[in-house]
This record gives C-alpha cells, sequence and structure tokens, in this order.
C-alpha cells in the first residue's frame, strides 16, 4: 500500500553505519562551508534590506533544519541571491512584519508541496523560465549594488530598474567617493584572481578559504588603516549603517489575521516556488556530483521547517545554495552531519565575532554581491538559448527575463508560466494530425488490419475516411471540422481511424460527440475504427454505443469499410 507522506530526512538514514572517517571528513567540510557562508550571509542580509546579524542567524537556524529534516546527504541550505529581489521588495511593500509572515506562509507551502508528492513536478519547471529569472535577478542585484560599490552619496536610491539607473547616470554620476570606489573594484578583483593566486604561490593552507572572506579580512584591515593613518573618513562601513548585535533573538511568533494573510499570499507563493526550485536544482546538481538520488518530497518538507523556523527567530527566507552545497562535496562533506557543523560554526562566530563585522566597508560587500551576481547571471547559457533554441523558448527567456527586471519576480514567474503553459498546449494540440485518406488505403504498415487481407482497400462509394494521429484533445475537433468544410460535399458515412490515438480527453470527447451529432443531424453515420482499449473504455464510460450503435464501433480498418459499405447500400 502507497504510503501517503514521503517523509524520510537523510540525517537519520545515515546515521546507521555512521563511522569515525566519516565524521572526519563532514568536520573538515562542515568548517569550511561554515567560513566561506559568513560573508554571503552578511552580504545577503544586508543587499535584502534587513540588519547584517539577521544573514547569519538564517544561515544557522534554516542551514540547521534544512540539514536535519532534508531529503539529500549533502544539501547546505541559508540565504541566497535568489531571494534578495523579493525580500527587499516585501520589506519596503508590507515591512518586515509582512516578511515574517510572508516567510511562514511560504514554508506551509512548501510543506505541503512536499505531503502532496508535488516535489518532482517542480523539476519540471520549463528551462527558459529559470534562466530568465535567474539572469533577470542577477541584472536586479547587480543595479542594487552600485551606490554602494561605488561610494555614491545619494539620499535613496529608486527602486525601479529604469529610474534607478537614471539617478546613477545622470544626477548622481559626480557623487562618487574614489576610495569607496577603489575599494569595491579591488574587492571584485581580488575575489576573481584569489583562487588562482593561491594555486600558484602554492598556499596549500588557504586554497580552501573564499575570495570574498579574503577580500573583506583585505579590505576590512586596509579601510581602518586609511581611516587611521591618512585620514580618509569616506569609507562607510557596516557599523556607519547599522547596530550590531551579538545576541541570539527570542523565538516570537507574529500576530496573524485574515487579512494579512489573504495579503501576503502573491508574495508566500513566490517566495515558496522560488525555493522549491533553487532547493530541488541543488540537490539534482549534488545528486550527480556524489552518485546519489535526494528526496524530493522530503526535501521540500525540510525547506518548508526551515522557512517557518528562520523568520520565527529573526531570519530571512532559505532555501538550498547551490556554490556552498558544492564546496561542501568539493571538501568531503558526504552526509547532513557536515551541514549541522556549518551551521554550529556560524553560531560560534556570530557569537564570539560578530562586533567586529562593524568595520567592513559597504563597498567590499557590494564587491562581494557583484561577484555573485556574476555568477548567477548565467550570461553564456543565456545567449546559448537566444542562438539556439525555438523562437517560443526565446520568447518565454526574454519576457522572463525582462518582467524579473522591470517589475518584479512575482509577475514574472507567474506570467512565464503562463506563456510556457500556452506554448506546451499549442506544441501539443500540433502533435495530433488529423487528415482524409481517398480512394484507398495502404494497409502495410497497418497494426488493426486482418491477417490475409490484400495490401490495400478501396474506400466505396459514398464514403469518407479520416484518421487521427496523436491525443485527440484541445484542437483536434476544430482541424476536423476545417478538413471536413474543405471538401464540401456531404458522404453518406464517415470513417474514423482512431488506431493511433493513445487518449482521449474531455475536450476530445466533447468535439467528437459534437461532430457525431452533427453528421447524424445531416444524415451521416460516423463509424470508428481501430479504437484501443483504453480509448474505447472512455468512449463506453460516454454512452458512444448508443450515440452510434455497437456495430459502428469496429476493432480494425476492412470490418469498418465492410460496416460502411452495408450502410452506404
Amino acid at each position: 500500500m502507497k504510503k501517503t507522506l514521503d517523509f524520510k530526512p537523510k540525517a537519520f538514514s545515515v546515521l546507521k553505519n555512521y563511522n569515525k572517517q566519516t565524521f572526519m571528513a563532514d568536520l573538515m567540510a562542515g568548517l569550511i562551508v561554515g567560513i566561506v557562508a559568513l560573508p554571503l550571509a552578511i552580504a545577503f542580509g544586508i543587499a535584502s534590506g534587513v540588519s547584517p546579524e539577521k544573514g547569519i542567524i538564517t544561515a544557522i537556524v534554516a542551514g540547521l533544519a534544512i540539514s536535519l529534516f532534508g531529503g539529500s546527504k549533502v544539501q547546505i541550505g541559508g540565504p541566497t541571491g535568489a531571494f534578495i529581489v523579493i525580500v527587499y521588495g516585501i520589506i519596503q511593500q508590507y515591512g518586515i512584519q509582512g516578511l515574517t509572515v510572508a516567510t511562514l506562509m511560504a514554508g506551509v507551502f512548501l510543506i505541503l508541496l512536499g505531503v502532496l508528492r508535488l516535489g518532482t513536478i517542480i523539476k519540471y519547471i520549463p528551462y527558459p523560465i529559470v534562466v530568465g529569472f535567474t539572469s533577470g535577478i542577477a541584472v536586479t542585484i547587480f543595479s542594487t549594488q552600485v551606490k554602494d560599490l561605488l561610494g555614491m552619496t545619494m539620499d535613496s536610491v529608486p527602486s525601479d530598474f529604469v529610474e534607478k539607473w537614471i539617478a546613477y547616470i545622470i544626477y548622481n554620476i559626480g557623487n562618487i567617493d574614489c576610495w569607496s570606489a577603489l575599494v569595491g573594484i579591488v574587492s571584485v578583483l581580488i575575489i576573481a584572481v584569489w583562487p588562482m593566486m593561491a594555486r600558484k604561490l602554492h598556499l596549500s593552507p588557504l586554497r580552501s578559504l573564499p575570495g570574498s572572506l579574503v577580500a573583506i579580512i583585505l579590505m576590512t584591515v586596509a579601510a581602518l588603516l586609511l581611516k587611521q593613518y591618512a585620514g580618509v573618513t569616506s569609507i562607510e562601513t557596516i557599523g556607519d549603517r547599522f547596530s550590531i548585535s551579538s545576541q541570539l533573538p527570542g523565538a516570537v511568533v507574529p500576530e496573524l489575521s485574515w487579512e494579512v494573510i489573504k495579503g501576503l499570499v502573491g508574495p508566500a507563493v513566490t517566495i515558496a516556488v522560488l525555493g522549491a526550485i533553487e532547493s530541488l536544482l541543488s540537490a539534482t546538481v549534488a545528486d550527480g556530483v556524489i552518485g546519489d538520488h535526494h528526496n524530493s518530497n522530503t526535501e521540500l518538507i525540510g525547506q518548508g521547517i526551515a522557512n517557518i523556523v528562520s523568520p520565527i527567530f529573526g531570519g530571512i527566507p532559505a532555501t538550498g545554495a547551490i556554490a556552498r552545497t558544492m564546496t561542501n562535496i568539493n571538501n568531503g562533506g558526504r552526509t547532513p552531519v557536515a551541514g549541522i557543523i556549518h551551521a554550529i560554526v556560524l553560531l560560534f562566530i556570530f557569537l564570539f565575532l560578530m562586533p567586529l563585522a562593524q568595520y567592513i566597508p559597504m563597498a567590499c560587500l557590494a564587491g562581494v554581491l557583484v561577484v555573485v551576481a556574476y555568477g548567477m547571471s548565467g550570461w553564456r547559457s543565456f545567449l546559448a538559448m537566444t542562438r539556439r533554441n525555438p523562437k517560443s523558448d526565446v520568447t518565454v527567456l526574454l519576457l522572463t527575463f525582462f518582467l524579473t527586471i522591470i517589475f518584479d519576480l512575482t509577475i514574472a514567474i507567474e506570467f512565464g508560466l503562463i506563456c510556457a503553459c500556452l506554448l506546451f498546449m499549442r506544441r501539443m494540440a500540433e502533435t495530433t494530425e488529423v487528415h482524409a485518406v481517398l480512394n484507398e488505403i495502404d494497409l502495410n504498415e497497418d497494426a488493426d488490419m486482418q491477417a490475409g487481407n490484400l495490401e490495400h482497400l478501396t474506400i466505396p462509394e459514398g464514403v469518407e475516411v479520416y484518421e487521427i494521429n496523436g491525443p485527440y484533445f484541445f484542437g483536434a475537433g476544430t482541424r476536423f471540422e476545417d478538413i471536413m468544410a474543405r471538401y464540401g460535399r456531404r458522404p453518406k458515412v464517415r470513417v474514423i481511424r482512431m488506431r493511433k490515438v493513445p487518449f482521449i480527453d474531455s475536450t476530445g470527447l466533447h468535439n467528437l460527440e459534437n461532430m457525431c451529432r452533427m453528421s447524424q443531424k445531416e444524415g451521416v453515420t460516423v463509424v470508428l475504427s481501430g479504437v484501443n482499449p483504453k480509448v474505447d473504455a472512455v468512449l463506453k464510460r460516454n454512452n458512444f454505443q448508443q450515440l452510434l450503435g455497437e456495430k459502428n464501433i469496429c476493432n480494425h480498418i476492412d470490418l469498418a469499410l465492410a460496416r460502411a459499405a452495408e450502410i452506404a447500400g
């Protein structure tokens, strides 16, 4: 009997054969991933419009929950760049309280997706939509970091994409702070060249350090030295904009009302859909590397639990992070214990080193996010799709991309999914062919002929034969009418060959019934030929025997033509 709940966390199943060797590998991977996650958590938190500690709290609480309850052995969860645009927009419109409620609702939606076993369906969201909104998010993230990257002195940054760039280029191009711009640009260069530099200089103990952390350490020290010895005070730091706290917040459940919930359904669905897509995509990529298979439904339930717990402790939305997951794998992590250790490492850093974060330059964090945006952009995949794919896919890609940039991700995902569904429906409709057979039928490759028959069957006078090749659903009935109208004559019998119809849906049934009734009104008898058992069962349930008569539903074409000849006289 099929189980109703597909919830089997990997953290519990892998512990059966756990040993010291595996633990040491997970310990090293967890330590490294925790260090890698630190600058990203701070940067994602600030870019999302919340304080830096909320980004780390999310990485600790949600990362722990995802490792404990998820369906992947190596998934590392936490705040990601994909959520920056959504979270920032929700805070601007609904405030922190609205974000908390929307994240809780998204957690509930994710759990429902897992309980309803929809994990595999989520993975079939069209690739052009995924590339379109991912590239759009990358461009949006970059545009939000220009001010801090160049140290522009602006009272406020417009939320609209076009207005934002008009403000940058036309009104504030002269407000660039040279020292901040230097810090930001050098940070980008350090992150870009650090892996190659570490290899060439044979710095084996430092190879595991992420370039983002190296850039933050070097630029923070540089900013302090410039301020102390050169009197440079224009480089804005985290402490200039935020008050840093290293105390873990208590659990607080927000007040919920029907009006608030109803108003936040859209943002919550967007968080849930994006979280599901990104987490399952990350888990699938990880499977290919470690040769394992994650449980999609369990992963969604784990993500849902994480997004319920995270906002209660003051965090923001979280999901599986591909970069951190790959870092975990590349450093030997093979069980969820590595993810748990990563969360513990971040907890210790938060409790004992968080006050030092106030000295980090904002331009340096902007440089980190610029590199993240570049990595997210997937510009090679984007360009390849515009050159090689069908026009319909390119249309969906570009629409999703520009809607993400100009409007917001909620509209982009909704519109992209609608376009993809419409295009899918059109393509499915195009797979079904309806054509008329004139004079005689070639039986050489017919599956519904009788043994010992001739190679050709002649169509009797007063009989028309039509053949359907493909599923009989929307579009097929209209095509039937067009073909019949093209001949402009009224036969005594219409034979419809259905040997290549694998299934028929309610729309196809409705169209077929209408065509049969219209033919009867015109004095034309309809005979069906070669109906397979599945389609025949559907026809029987819908009383087609009474509509056409049992003798007029035949197993093969020679019987159908014999019946047609008998009717035509």
